[in-house]
C-alpha cells in the first residue's frame, strides 16, 4: 500500500534497478534525487498507474531512453535532469496530458523538438537546457498558456524566435541563452509583462533592442550580452526601477551611456566590449546599490572622477579598462571606497605619477591593475591587503617599489626601473607570481627568492642586467612552474637544487654567460615542457641519461649557439614521448591560462619570434650553431608531432635519414651548413605542411625531389650543394639510376658507374668527376 517514497541523497549505487519494477501500483510519489543510481532505467516505472511525481535528477550514471508512457498516465511532475538519459523526445510525449513540470536539463537528448510538445497545455515549468537538440523551436510552443518557467539554454536551437512567444503571458522566468537564434527579438516580447528574469545572451540576435521591453516593469534580471545588437542604449533601460542586473556586453552599441536616474535598484551593470563613447555619466552616483560596474573595452574618454564612485557604498568591482580615460591628479574625496575589492584602469591614458590619494581611498583594495598606461613613477604602495598588483607596460622609472607583504601576484615588467632588487622583497611571504622582466635592474639575484613562499609559482627576471652566479635557492620550490632568467649576464653553472622543483614546466636560461655541461639531471623533472639554454657557454656531449623516458613531457628544446659537441645520441630523442604521441581528444590550450602567460623567444621558420602564449601542441628542437658531428639519428623520425627541426651550423655528416619523412606535421626543417652527403630522400615529399626547407651549404648530390611542397622552395634552400641539380636550380639533370642514398650505401656498379647523369647546357665533366671519385673511393674500400 506504499504511496510515497523519498530516498533523496541515499547512496543506492549497489541497488539493482530491476527492484524499481516491484513497486506497488498504489505508488504516487518516487523521489530518488542524487542517489548514485547506475545502469539502465526500466521503462516499466513510467507505467505505474497512479504515479504523479517522479524525480530521478542528479544521477549522472543513470542511462536510458525517452520514456514510453501510457495514454492514461496521470504523471504531473517528471524530472530526469542531470542524468544520462538519451535519444529523441518521442512524438507520443503529448500522452502526458496532466504534466505540469518537465525537467530534462543536462541529459543527452538530441534531434528536433516534436510539435506535440505544444499539446502539454498544463505545463507550468519546462526545462530542456544543456542538451543536443537541433532545428528551430516549433510554433506550437505558444499553446503552453500556463507556462511560468521556460529554460531552453545551450540546446543548439537555430532559426528565429516565433513571434507567437508573446502569447506566453504567464512567464516569469525565460532563458534562451547560448543557442544559435537569429533575427531580431519580436516586439511581442513586450506582452510578457510578468517576466522577472530574461536571459537571451550568446545568440545571433540583430537589430535594435525593441522598445516594447519597456513594458516589462517587473523585470529584475536582463541579459542580452554576446549578440549583435546595434544602435544606442535605450533610454527605457535606465528607468526600469526593479532591475537589479543589466548585461549588454559584447554587442555593437554606440553613443553615450545615458543618465541613470531611476534604475536605483541596479546591483550589476555590464556594458563592456561595445562602441560606447563620451564620458562616464555623473548619474552613475545615483546607483547606490551598485556592486559591480564593467564598462571596459569601449571608446569612453574624459577624466575619471572618483568622487562619483565614492557615493556607491556597496561597489566591490570596477572595471574601466581599454578606454581613453585619464585620471584626475587632485581628488578631494570625503570618504573611501571601503568595499571596493577590484579596480582595473589598464589600457587607458593615465599619465605621470601614481597619485598618492589613490591608496588612501582604496584602503580595502585587493586587486589593482594600472598596466598599459603612461605612468612614470610610483613612490610607495601602502595598501595593506593588496593581493594582485599589475603595473606592467608603463614608463615607471626609479628604484624597485616593494609591494605589501600580502601580495600574491606582482607584475612590474616592461618599465624603466633601475638599481638592485631590495632585500625587503624577502618579506613577500604570500607571493605566487613575480614578473619584473624587461627593466634595467642590476646587481645579484637575491638568495631569498627561492625561499619566499611554498606557493611561489612564477619567477620571471628576463631582459635585465643581473650578473653573478645563479644562487642555490631552490630548496623550497615545490610549487614553482615557471623560471625565466633569459637575457641577463649570469655566469657559472646551473644550480642542481632545481631538481627539487618537481612541478617545473618552463625553464629558460637563454642568452646569458652560463658555463656548464649539459644538465642531464633535469630529466628528473617529470613535468618539464620547455627547456631553453640558447646563447650560453654550455659545452661537452649530451649524454649520461639514466631513465628511458628522460624528458618525457619536453616539447620545446632550444640548445642553440653553445659549444655542445660529440654525436647526437639516440637516447636523448627516444625519451621525448610528448613529441611522439599526442592525445587528439584533449582540446587546444596554453601551458598556463591564468594571470601570467608563459612566453618565449624562438627562431621559427628562420625568423626570431616571440610567442606571447605557448600552445601545448607547439613543438620544436633547435640544436643549431654547436659542434655536433656524426650522423643524424634515425630515431628523429619517430617524433611524429615535431613542427620544427633545426640542426644547422654543426659538423654533421652522412646521409639525411629517410625516416624524417615520417614527421608529417613538420613545418620547418633546417639542416644547412653541415657536411651532409648523398641525395635528398624522396620520402621528404610526404611532408605536406613543410613551409621552410634549408639544406644549403652541404655536400648533397643528385636530383632535387619534385612535387607537393618541393615545388614551392627556391634556390636558397639548396645553395652551396654543387652536386644538386633540377628544379628550382638552373642546373638541369636527367637521372637514369638514383644517386647514393641512405638505403643504398653500397652501390652496385653497372657499366662502370653506379649512376649516370647528363647535364644539359653545362657539360658533364663535373658529374663525371663525381662518379669517378665515388668509383675510386669505392674500389679502395673493397681493397
Amino acid at each position: 500500500m506504499l504511496r510515497e517514497l523519498h530516498l533523496d541523497l541515499v547512496d543506492m549505487s549497489s541497488v539493482s534497478l530491476r527492484s524499481l519494477m516491484n513497486f506497488s501500483s498504489s505508488l504516487t510519489t518516487l523521489s530518488l534525487f542524487n542517489c548514485e543510481l547506475q545502469g539502465t532505467l526500466p521503462v516499466d516505472i513510467f507505467r505505474l498507474p497512479n504515479l504523479l511525481t517522479l524525480s530521478l535528477t542528479s544521477n549522472i550514471e543513470l542511462k536510458g531512453f525517452s520514456p514510453l508512457v501510457n495514454l492514461t498516465s496521470p504523471l504531473r511532475f517528471l524530472d530526469l535532469s542531470y542524468t544520462n538519459v538519451s535519444g529523441e523526445l518521442p512524438k507520443s510525449i503529448d500522452n502526458l496530458k496532466c504534466l505540469r513540470k518537465l525537467g530534462l536539463r543536462q541529459c543527452n537528448f538530441n534531434g528536433p523538438i516534436p510539435v506535440s510538445l505544444g499539446n502539454l497545455t498544463q505545463l507550468t515549468d519546462l526545462d530542456l537546457s544543456e542538451n543536443h537538440f537541433s532545428g528551430p523551436l516549433p510554433n506550437s510552443i505558444d499553446n503552453l498558456k500556463f507556462l511560468k518557467h521556460l529554460g531552453l539554454s545551450q540546446c543548439n536551437f537555430n532559426g528565429s524566435v516565433p513571434a507567437s512567444f508573446g502569447n506566453l503571458t504567464q512567464i516569469t522566468e525565460l532563458d534562451l541563452s547560448s543557442n544559435n537564434f537569429v533575427g531580431s527579438i519580436p516586439e511581442s516580447f513586450g506582452n510578457l509583462t510578468k517576466v522577472t528574469y530574461c536571459h537571451l545572451s550568446s545568440n545571433n540576435f540583430i537589430g535594435h533592442i525593441p522598445s516594447s521591453l519597456s513594458n516589462l516593469k517587473d523585470l529584475t534580471f536582463l541579459d542580452l550580452g554576446g549578440n549583435n545588437f546595434e544602435g544606442t542604449l535605450p533610454d527605457f533601460m535606465t528607468k526600469l526601477t526593479k532591475l537589479t542586473n543589466l548585461d549588454l556586453n559584447s554587442n555593437h552599441l554606440i553613443g553615450q551611456i545615458g543618465e541613470f536616474q531611476h534604475a536605483k535598484s541596479l546591483e550589476i551593470l555590464l556594458l563592456y566590449n561595445n562602441r560606447l563613447n563620451g564620458s562616464i555619466p555623473k548619474s552613475i552616483s545615483n546607483l547606490v546599490k551598485l556592486q559591480k560596474l564593467d564598462i571596459s573595452s569601449n571608446n569612453l574618454s574624459g577624466t575619471i572622477e572618483f568622487d562619483m564612485f565614492s557615493k556607491l557604498n556597496e561597489i566591490d568591482f570596477l572595471d574601466l579598462s581599454y578606454n581613453s580615460l585619464s585620471l584626475s591628479i587632485n581628488n578631494n574625496l570625503k570618504r573611501t571606497l571601503e568595499f571596493l575589492d577590484t579596480l582595473d584602469l589598464s589600457n587607458n591614458r593615465i599619465k605621470g605619477q601614481v597619485p598618492k590619494w589613490m591608496f588612501k581611498v582604496l584602503g580595502s583594495l585587493k586587486s589593482l591593475n594600472l598596466s598599459h598606461n603612461s605612468l612614470t613613477s610610483i613612490e610607495q604602495i601602502p595598501v595593506k591587503n593588496l593581493e594582485n598588483l599589475d603595473l606592467h607596460a608603463n614608463f615607471l622609472q626609479g628604484t624597485f617599489p616593494v609591494p605589501p607583504s600580502s601580495v600574491v601576484f606582482f607584475s612590474i615588467s616592461n618599465n624603466n626601473l633601475s638599481g638592485e632588487i631590495p632585500c625587503s622583497i624577502c618579506n613577500l611571504t604570500s607571493l605566487q607570481i613575480l614578473d619584473i622582466s624587461f627593466n634595467n635592474l642590476t646587481g645579484m639575484i637575491p638568495q631569498c627568492l627561492g625561499y619566499l613562499s611554498d606557493f611561489l609559482s612564477v619567477i620571471d627576471l628576463r631582459t635585465n642586467r643581473f650578473h653573478g652566479t645563479i644562487p642555490e635557492m631552490f630548496a623550497k620550490c615545490k610549487s614553482l612552474r615557471t623560471l625565466v632568467f633569459n637575457h641577463n649576464q649570469l655566469e657559472g653553472s646551473l644550480p642542481q637544487s632545481l631538481v627539487n622543483c618537481r612541478k617545473l614546466e618552463v625553464l629558460d636560461f637563454g642568452n646569458n654567460k652560463i658555463n656548464d655541461s649539459f644538465p642531464y639531471w633535469l630529466e628528473a623533472l617529470p613535468k618539464l615542457q620547455v627547456l631553453v639554454l640558447r646563447c650560453n657557454r654550455f659545452y661537452g656531449q649530451i649524454e649520461n641519461f639514466k631513465a628511458i623516458s628522460s624528458f618525457a613531457m619536453l616539447r620545446i628544446i632550444d640548445l642553440s649557439q653553445n659549444n655542445f659537441m660529440g654525436h647526437l645520441t639516440s637516447n636523448f630523442f627516444e625519451g621525448l614521448k610528448a613529441i611522439k604521441t599526442v592525445n587528439e581528444k584533449i582540446p587546444l590550450k596554453y601551458i598556463r591560462e591564468d594571470y601570467y602567460q608563459d612566453s618565449i623567444m624562438v627562431v621559427w621558420k628562420g625568423q626570431e619570434l616571440k610567442l606571447e602564449r605557448i600552445l601545448t601542441i607547439f613543438t620544436t628542437i633547435d640544436l643549431s650553431c654547436n659542434k655536433f658531428h656524426g650522423q643524424i639519428p634515425k630515431v628523429l623520425g619517430t617524433l611524429q608531432f615535431l613542427r620544427e627541426l633545426n640542426l644547422s651550423h654543426n659538423s654533421l655528416s652522412g646521409y639525411i635519414p629517410s625516416s624524417l619523412g615520417n614527421l608529417l606535421v613538420l613545418e620547418s626543417l633546417d639542416l644547412s651548413s653541415n657536411m651532409l652527403n648523398g641525395s635528398i630522400p624522396m620520402q621528404l615529399t610526404r611532408l605536406t605542411f613543410l613551409a621552410v626547407l634549408n639544406l644549403s651549404q652541404n655536400k648533397l648530390i643528385g636530383p632535387i625531389p619534385q612535387g607537393l611542397q618541393f615545388n614551392t622552395f627556391q634556390n636558397n634552400s639548396y645553395i652551396g650543394n654543387k652536386g644538386l641539380c633540377g628544379f628550382p636550380l638552373s642546373k638541369k639533370c636527367m637521372i637514369v639510376e638514383p644517386p647514393p642514398s641512405e638505403e643504398d650505401n653500397d652501390l652496385k656498379f653497372t657499366s662502370g658507374f653506379g649512376w649516370r647523369a647528363v647535364m644539359m647546357g653545362y657539360g658533364c665533366g663535373f658529374v663525371y668527376g663525381i662518379a669517378i671519385g665515388y668509383l675510386v673511393s669505392k674500389s679502395r674500400k673493397h681493397q
